[in-house]
C-alpha cells in the first residue's frame, strides 16, 4: 500500500502529522541520524585539536569548512544513504561512521584522519549524546516554546476576568465565590513551576568507551587526560557531563525530564476538565466557528472538543514517557539493548504532548464568558454567606456560631432577606453588623482579584 498520512498507523503522522511536523526533524530516523553525523564529526575534530594525537595534522580551514557542511547540511538524501550502508553493516552507528568517511575522500587532510572518526568509542557513546540533544533540542525549540503560548493565553483571560465574580464548588457543592481570573491563575502558577523544573533538567552526556572507564583511549594515549576532554567534549554539546557510567549513560535524567513532562501535562488535564466543567454550567460559552459540526445529529451543539482531545492525548503522552522513565534507568549489569528500541519511542510522548498542547491552546481561544449565568449562579446561593457570618460571630465571643448557620441554611433556600434579619438580631459591633449586611455572593471574594493579579506580574 503507498504510504500516505491516511495509510499512516499512528495518528502521530496521520491525522495530526501536521502538528507535531516540528518535531521530525529531531525525534524521526532522519533527526538521529543527523544528531550522530553531528556528534561524531564534533569528536573528530576534538582529537585534532589535542597535541598528543601527533597522527592528526591540524584541520585547515577548508577542511573544518567541509566537516561543518556535512552536519549543517545533512539532508533526507544523506540519511537513506546512511540507511543503504546500514544494509551491508547491519549495525546503525558504523553505518554514520562509513558515511562520513565516504564524504571525505576528496580531502587529503581529512582523509588522513578518517581512522579517528569513532576512535575508541562505542556505539554507546555517540547514542546517549544523540539522544541528549534531541531532548534537548525538543524542550528548547518545541515544548517551552508551545507551553509558553498556552501559559500567555491564560494570562490574557486571566487579565480580562481576574474580577469577575464566580461561585466555587468544593465537592460539587456550592461554596465560597471567587473570580474566573483568580481560578485561571492556579493554573498559571502550577504551570510556571513546572516549566521551571523541565527547563532545570539537565540533560546528560558520557563520552567514555564501552564500560565507562576510557579502557581503550588509556591504552592508545596514555597521557592524555581523557576525563578532562571527555567533560570538555560532552559540556562543548551544550551538555552537563555525566563522569560515572556503564557502558550506557544512565538515563537517569531522562526519567527526570518526562517526569517534569508528566506533571505539566496532568496540570493541564486539571484544567481541561475544569474548564469542560465550566462549560457545562454555562460559565463558559464556545466562540462559533462558520461551517463547523458541533454534532452529526444535535444541530444545537457546540461541543467542548479541543479540551477533550487534549485531555486523551495527554493521557497517552503519559502513560507513554511514564513507562520511559521507569524502563530506562535499568540496564543489566554494564549494558543491554532493552533500552535501545524504547528510546527509539521518546518522541512518542512528546508527540502526543504537543498535539495536546495544540488542543488546548485553540479550545482557550474559543472560550467566552457567560456573564448572565454566572450571575444566577451568584444571585441563587446567599447561603455561602453562612461562612463569613459564623466568622464574624466567632470574633466576638458568640457561641456555637457554626451551628446556628448550620441550623439556619443547611438543606434551606436562604434569601438575602432572611440572612439580614439574622445579621441584625446578633449581639456585635454595629460596624460588624453592617459590614455583614452589605455582603452578597457577587462581592464576597476575599483577595481574589490580587491573587489573579499576582500571577499576571510572574
Amino acid at each position: 500500500m503507498k504510504y500516505s498520512p491516511l495509510t499512516a498507523i499512528s495518528p502521530i503522522d496521520g491525522r495530526y502529522q501536521i502538528k507535531t511536523d516540528s518535531l521530525r526533524p529531531i525525534f524521526s530516523e532522519y533527526g538521529l541520524f543527523r544528531f550522530r553525523v553531528q556528534v561524531e564529526i564534533e569528536w573528530l575534530k576534538a582529537l585534532a585539536q589535542q597535541e598528543e594525537i601527533t597522527e592528526i595534522a591540524t584541520f585547515d580551514d577548508a577542511s573544518l569548512k567541509q566537516l561543518e557542511q556535512i552536519m549543517n547540511d545533512f539532508s533526507i538524501e544523506d540519511a537513506e544513504a546512511i540507511k543503504e550502508i546500514e544494509k551491508t553493516t547491519n549495525h546503525d552507528v558504523k553505518a554514520v561512521e562509513y558515511f562520513i568517511r565516504n564524504s571525505i575522500q576528496d580531502n587529503p587532510t581529512l582523509l588522513k584522519a578518517s581512522q579517528f572518526i569513532h576512535f575508541a568509542c562505542t556505539s554507546e557513546d555517540i547514542n546517549n549524546l544523540s539522544h541528549a540533544l534531541m531532548l534537548k533540542t525538543a524542550r528548547e525549540e518545541v515544548l517551552l516554546p508551545s507551553l509558553d503560548m498556552i501559559i500567555y493565553s491564560l494570562q490574557q483571560l486571566t487579565d480580562t476576568y481576574a474580577t469577575t465574580p464566580m461561585l466555587s464548588r468544593t465537592h460539587g457543592q456550592t461554596a465560597s465565590p471567587t473570580t474566573l481570573g483568580k481560578e485561571l491563575g492556579v493554573f498559571i502558577y502550577r504551570l510556571q513551576r513546572q516549566r521551571q523544573q523541565l527547563a532545570g533538567v539537565d540533560c546528560l552526556g558520557k563520552m567514555n568507551g564501552a564500560v565507562g572507564n576510557f579502557n581503550a583511549h588509556l591504552s592508545a594515549y596514555p597521557d592524555i587526560n581523557w576525563m578532562s576532554l571527555s567533560q570538555c567534549f560532552v559540556e562543548s554539546l551544550g551538555l552537563d557531563w555525566n563522569s560515572h557510567t556503564t557502558q550506557i549513560e544512565s538515563h537517569d535524567y531522562i526519567a527526570e525530564y518526562f517526569h517534569a513532562v508528566m506533571r505539566i501535562n496532568t496540570v493541564l488535564i486539571d484544567m481541561c476538565r475544569d474548564i469542560w466543567s465550566y462549560i457545562s454550567l454555562g460559565y463558559f460559552k464556545l466562540k462559533l466557528k462558520e461551517g463547523e459540526i458541533g454534532s452529526s445529529t444535535m444541530p444545537h451543539k457546540v461541543n467542548p472538543i479541543d479540551f477533550e482531545n487534549a485531555e486523551g492525548n495527554l493521557g497517552i503522552a503519559n502513560g507513554i514517557m511514564d513507562h520511559l522513565a521507569q524502563k530506562l534507568p535499568i540496564s543489566r549489569w554494564q549494558r543491554d539493548l532493552t533500552d535501545s528500541t524504547v528510546l527509539r519511542n521518546m518522541g512518542v510522548g512528546i508527540a502526543h504532548t504537543l498535539i495536546a498542547f495544540d488542543a488546548t491552546l485553540k479550545g482557550l481561544s474559543k472560550v467566552d464568558i457567560n456573564e448572565t449565568r454566572l450571575h444566577e449562579d451568584l444571585e441563587h446561593a446567599w447561603e455561602v454567606l453562612a461562612e463569613p457570618i459564623q466568622t464574624v460571630m466567632r470574633r466576638y465571643g458568640i457561641d456555637n456560631a457554626y451551628e446556628k448557620l448550620k441550623h439556619l441554611t443547611r438543606g434551606q433556600t436562604i434569601t438575602q432577606e432572611a440572612l439580614a434579619s439574622f445579621i441584625k438580631k446578633l449581639a456585635i459591633p454595629d460596624d460588624a453588623k453592617q459590614y455583614l449586611l452589605e455582603l452578597t455572593p457577587h462581592n464576597y471574594i476575599g483577595n481574589a482579584e490580587q491573587l489573579a493579579k499576582l500571577t499576571l506580574g510572574k
